[in-house]
């Protein structure tokens, strides 16, 4: 199975549609920086985001934004910035609930739903709760056909990429999938995600 091959007009088209059904907002973009400039365009100057850690984030500049321009109250800027350890911790807490949470997916089915792996679950909260607003920047090669395809694309794919990422990032051994998080549907108005027709991220 090639897990990096990107889908074709009328397998996003079908996906968006079942997104669509789920109660999550899609819309398809392009490029990377089409996608840049849609998700901005979502987020109203001066509002609270904390963009998780994401490949996809980097690679289209959204990341930078957030946290560079000045035009945002970046949360993992201001965790970043804090070297006292109490209250570096009390910043990580208040980020778990922010007004606005954007990162990216591991896997999007075809059926519309939506799967995250991480090895802390950092992200987790986030996206499943906490957040009053979901961003999710998704390439299309990580659509998949169902969740058995999902977890696989996580474990032959995904994993082996982000283990290579911890170890020059973190000097830590690798990584693991410790903890999975599937969204089936929410209430529309809280979750969006822009499909992208460019490989990005793993």
């Amino acid at each position: 199975m090639e897990w990096n091959e990107m889908a074709d007009d009328e397998r996003i088209e079908r996906t968006a549609a079942a997104l669509r059904k789920r109660g999550i907002e899609t819309s398809i973009a392009g490029t990377g920086d089409e996608a840049r400039e849609k998700v901005l365009g979502m987020i109203p100057e001066g509002a609270e985001v904390m963009n998780l850690t994401s490949i996809t984030l980097e690679q289209t500049g959204i990341a930078k934004e957030i946290m560079e321009s000045g035009r945002y109250k970046s949360l993992r800027k201001m965790i970043m910035s804090v070297s006292d350890d109490s209250e570096r911790h009390a910043l990580r807490k208040s980020s778990t609930n922010p007004e606005y949470g954007i990162g990216s997916a591991n896997a999007v089915t075809e059926d519309g739903q939506v799967v995250f792996a991480s090895a802390s679950g950092s992200q987790i909260p986030v996206y499943s709760y906490g957040a009053t607003n979901v961003i999710w920047v998704v390439g299309t090669q990580k659509i998949v056909k169902d969740l058995d395809e999902a977890m696989k694309r996580i474990n032959e794919y995904v994993l082996p990429l982000e283990s290579e990422r911890v170890k020059k990032a973190y000097g830590l051994p690798g990584s693991s999938v410790n903890k999975v998080l599937i969204i089936e549907k929410e209430k529309p108005g809280r979750l969006r995600m822009v499909l992208v027709k460019e490989k990005l991220g793993f």
